[in-house]
C-alpha cells in the first residue's frame, strides 16, 4: 500500500528498516574541495578534527551501553570557516581490548535513512567475534533523522509514489514541481549540500574525531553506494568494507528506478512459475499464465473497488506500488491469496480508506522522503528537466515491465530541483571491499551489483544463488555461509582468493 514512504528509495527492505577534491590531504585533515585554496581550506578543517565528543545516554528507550554524541561538520567543504551543521552519531564500544582493531560504520541504506540506532538493533545479528574487534558507529547522514533533519512539510498525497497515467500526466507533473518547490522554500539552502560525496566527508571528519587512521564499514542498499563514494574520494583510508545489495554506480539514480521495474518483472515472472506448481495450496492458477491472469484481474478489481485487507483499503495501484511483494515467493503466494480471498468474500471499504483519498490532515513525518528526495537530486546532473522526457520513458517502461514500470517511469521531483554543488562521482578504483548479494533481489538487482563489483576492481563478490530478498548479512535466518564469509573479512582482513558462491538455505515450509 502506499502509506507515505516513497518506495522508490533504496532503502534495506530486510527489517532495518569536479569541482571538489578527489584525493585527500594528510591524515588528521580532511578532503577539502575546490580548485585552488587547498592549503588555506586545511586550517579550518584541522579545527573540526579537535572536536572533543560528549557521549551520552541515547534517550530512555536505547541500550545504555549505546551512547550518543553530537558533531559539528562543515555544510560545504569547500568553505570550512563557513556554516555548519550538526550531525548525531552513536557508538557501542568493542567487547574485547587486546583483540579490538578500529571502528565499524554502519549505514542501512536510503538514501537518507536514519542510522543512529543500528548498532544496537536486534535485527543486525552482528557476531560476537565482530563486536569484540569493533566499536559499532551509527550516524544519521546529514539531513535526516537528528542530523539537522531536513522538512519539506510534504503532505501524506506528496510523499506517495503515483504511477504514470496520461489521465493525470499534468497533475503529476504539477505534484512533482510542487515538492521541489516547498523543498527550496523550506531548505534551500541546504539542497546543493545534501550528497553522498559529503556524507562521505562526513564519515571522515567522524574517522579523524575518533583519531582513528582508517575505518571499516558496512553498508546495505543505498549504503553501498555510499561506501563506494568514500572508497573512491579517500582510498588510503578505506580498512575493511563490505558492501550488501549493491546498487549499481553508473545508473544513480533514474536507471536505477527503471532497473528495479526490470527486475520486479523477473521476480513476478519466477513468482508466478513457483506459485503455478503449488495450486493445490494457494488456487492461484495452475499454470503460469493461469496465474498471471489471476494477478491481473485483483488488479482490475481493486481498480474499480478497493479490496479490504488488515484494515486497509487498497486500490490496484496500491497492490503494485509494493514492489517487494515478489521478493519472497512464498510470501508473494500468501499475500496474493489472501487478496483474492479478501475481493471473493467482499468486505466492505472502510469510508474514506482507499490509497487515493487525500491524506493532507494525516502526513506522516516527512523527513525521509524529503531527505531521500534531496540526495537524489542533488547527486547528479543527469536528471531530464524536460517533463515530455518522463512521459515518453513511462509509456515505454510501463508497456516493457507492467508489473513497475509506470511507478518507475513517472515523473519526479528532480526534474524541478536546483543543481547540486558537484557533479556525479565515477566510481572506478582498486580498493578491496566485499561485495554480497542475492540472486533474486528486485530493489537492487544481481545484474547492478555486478556492474559495482567491476567498478571496485579490488572487490570480490559473493552471490547467494536462489538467495531471496533485499539484504544478505545478518538478518535473521540468513545465510550461513555468507555470514561466514562476512565474517572472516571483517575479522582478519582476508577477502576470497576469488569470486564466491553459496546456496541459499532451505526453506523450513
Amino acid at each position: 500500500m502506499r502509506n507515505g514512504n516513497t518506495r522508490r528509495t533504496l532503502l534495506l527492505a530486510a527489517g532495518l528498516t569536479a569541482a571538489c577534491l578527489a584525493s585527500p590531504i594528510p591524515a588528521p585533515a580532511l578532503a577539502a574541495s575546490g580548485s585552488s585554496g587547498t592549503a588555506t581550506a586545511a586550517a579550518p578543517l584541522r579545527e573540526y578534527t579537535r572536536q572533543k565528543l560528549h557521549w551520552k545516554p541515547c534517550d530512555a528507550k536505547s541500550p545504555s551501553a549505546l551512547r550518543c554524541a553530537t558533531l559539528k561538520v562543515p555544510l560545504d567543504y569547500r568553505d570550512p570557516g563557513g556554516r555548519t551543521i550538526s550531525l548525531a552519531l552513536s557508538r557501542l564500544k568493542a567487547t574485547g581490548t587486546t583483540e579490538r582493531r578500529g571502528v565499524l560504520l554502519l549505514n542501512p541504506g536510503g538514501p537518507g535513512a536514519p542510522g543512529l540506532q543500528l548498532p544496537a538493533d536486534p535485527a543486525l545479528r552482528l557476531p560476537a567475534e565482530v563486536k569484540r574487534r569493533y566499536d559499532l558507529i551509527g550516524f544519521d547522514p546529514r539531513g535526516a533523522g537528528r542530523s539537522s533533519p531536513v522538512h519539506c512539510g510534504l503532505t501524506a498525497e506528496e510523499q506517495a509514489d503515483h504511477p504514470y497515467k496520461a489521465a493525470t500526466f499534468t497533475k503529476d507533473v504539477e505534484r512533482a514541481r510542487t515538492i521541489a518547490g516547498k523543498c527550496r522554500a523550506k531548505a534551500g539552502d541546504l539542497l546543493p549540500y545534501l550528497t553522498t560525496r559529503d556524507s562521505a566527508r562526513d564519515m571522515d571528519l567522524i574517522r579523524a574525531v575518533l583519531g582513528e587512521k582508517k575505518i571499516s564499514y558496512l553498508g546495505y542498499s543505498y549504503g553501498t553506494y555510499l561506501g563506494a563514494v568514500y572508497m573512491q574520494l579517500f582510498p588510503g583510508r578505506a580498512d575493511r568494507f563490505v558492501l550488501d545489495s549493491a546498487t549499481d554506480p553508473t545508473r544513480i539514480y533514474r536507471g536505477t528506478f527503471q532497473d528495479m521495474a526490470k527486475a520486479a518483472e523477473q521476480a513476478f515472472t519466477r513468482w508466478a512459475g513457483w506459485t503455478a506448481r503449488r495450486e493445490g495450496t494457494y488456487g492461484l492458477g495452475a499454470t503460469p499464465a493461469e496465474v498471471r491472469a489471476t494477478y491481473w484481474k485483483l488488479i482490475a478489481r481493486a481498480d474499480r473497488e478497493p479490496i479490504t485487507l488488515d484494515g486497509q483499503a487498497l486500490t490496484g495501484d496500491d497492490i503494485r506500488a509494493d514492489n517487494s511483494t515478489f521478493f519472497h515467493v512464498e510470501a508473494g503466494a500468501e499475500r496474493i491469496a489472501a487478496l483474492k480471498k479478501a475481493a471473493e468474500t467482499g468486505t466492505p471499504t472502510p469510508s474514506g480508506a482507499s490509497g487515493t483519498t487525500d491524506q493532507a490532515e494525516a502526513a506522516p513525518d516527512d523527513n525521509y522522503v524529503s531527505i531521500a528526495w534531496s540526495v537524489m537530486c542533488a547527486d547528479t546532473r543527469t536528471w531530464s528537466h524536460d517533463p515530455e522526457r518522463y512521459r515518453r520513458e513511462a509509456i515505454r517502461d510501463t508497456a516493457r515491465y507492467p508489473l513497475y514500470g509506470d511507478f518507475a517511469g513517472a515523473v519526479t521531483p528532480c526534474a524541478f530541483w536546483p543543481r547540486g554543488s558537484e557533479p556525479q562521482t565515477t566510481i572506478d578504483n582498486s580498493v578491496g571491499a566485499l561485495i554480497t548479494q542475492n540472486e533474486w533481489d528486485s530493489q537492487t538487482p544481481l545484474f547492478g551489483a555486478r556492474v559495482m563489483h567491476r567498478a571496485l576492481r579490488g572487490s570480490r563478490m559473493l552471490t547467494v544463488t536462489g538467495g531471496e530478498g533485499h539484504g544478505v548479512l545478518y538478518p535473521p535466518g540468513g545465510s550461513s555461509c555468507a555470514d561466514r564469509a562476512g565474517t572472516l573479512y571483517l575479522t582478519t582482513g582476508r577477502l576470497p582468493a576469488e569470486d564466491v558462491t553459496c546456496r541459499a538455505a532451505p526453506n523450513p515450509a
